[in-house]
């Protein structure tokens, strides 16, 4: 009885986290029990953490939120709009925010990411879930000092292991996705050319190219904003993990 107490209680819960992060088009994906083993940042004071649960976004929904009430003014305002809406939410849990690009030292968030929910690397790099295909982030990690009852992780397989056609690996105009890695400064050539206005306005074209997930396709303006951050980071010097911010 009292194990069931608890079971509801924690589905209130993440009920109720999933109700706060809703209205930013943000919504719990998943989680996991640390093992001994695994690199996880200790919780404030000491101490490690019981719970991962992961927190993300999928096709449109988060970009009309931030695009309607974010100052687009600001230096990286997606970045500082998401930590106000996640910090709020962990507050309200009790829990303790990680992201994704917060360190040294960096959290491994994709593979957290497959521990939390089937989510498998595309022939482009970018991981693919077999309902939101490639157009889906993961934005932060809150991390829960008790172990709490998480739902299941599911076991679909990768859709591009039936994927025949592979048309994701035909389309690219730079020819940027390599066998072992992604050529980011081809792909940033090809987007500062004249040639390069179809993905730089629309987005990637290779990542278009995937039949998977097209309900969720990002809307134009969230594939120009997103392309022209890629654009920053490549500019910068800074090395991009492909998926880790789109």
């Amino acid at each position: 009885m009292r194990q069931q107490e608890e079971s509801r209680k924690i589905t209130t819960m993440i009920d109720h986290l999933n109700d706060i992060l809703r209205p930013a088009g943000l919504f719990v994906r998943g989680g996991f029990h640390p093992e001994p083993d695994d690199d996880i940042p200790d919780l404030p004071g000491g101490g490690r953490a019981g719970t991962v649960v992961l927190i993300g976004n999928a096709g449109a929904d988060m970009w009309r939120a931030f695009s309607i009430a974010a100052d687009m003014s600001a230096r990286n305002p997606l970045d500082k709009w998401l930590r106000t809406k996640i910090d709020s939410a962990a507050g309200a849990v009790g829990a303790h925010v990680v992201l994704p690009n917060s360190g040294p030292p960096f959290v491994p968030i994709q593979e957290w990411a497959a521990r939390a929910e089937p989510l498998y690397r595309s022939p482009i790099g970018i991981m693919i879930h077999s309902e939101f295909g490639l157009w889906h982030a993961y934005r932060a990690a809150l991390l829960f000092p008790g172990r709490i009852a998480l739902p299941s992780r599911g076991s679909d397989d990768s859709p591009c292991d039936t994927c025949a056609g592979k048309s994701c690996l035909k389309v690219c105009p730079a020819d940027a996705f390599l066998t072992d890695r992604f050529d980011a400064s081809a792909c940033a050539a090809h987007l500062d050319s004249h040639a390069g206005t179809n993905c730089r306005v629309g987005g990637c074209l290779a990542r278009r190219a995937c039949p998977v997930g097209r309900e969720y396709l990002y809307v134009p303006d969230q594939q120009k904003f997103h392309t022209a951050a890629m654009l920053r980071a490549v500019r910068s010097g800074y090395g991009l993990e492909i998926g880790a911010e789109s």
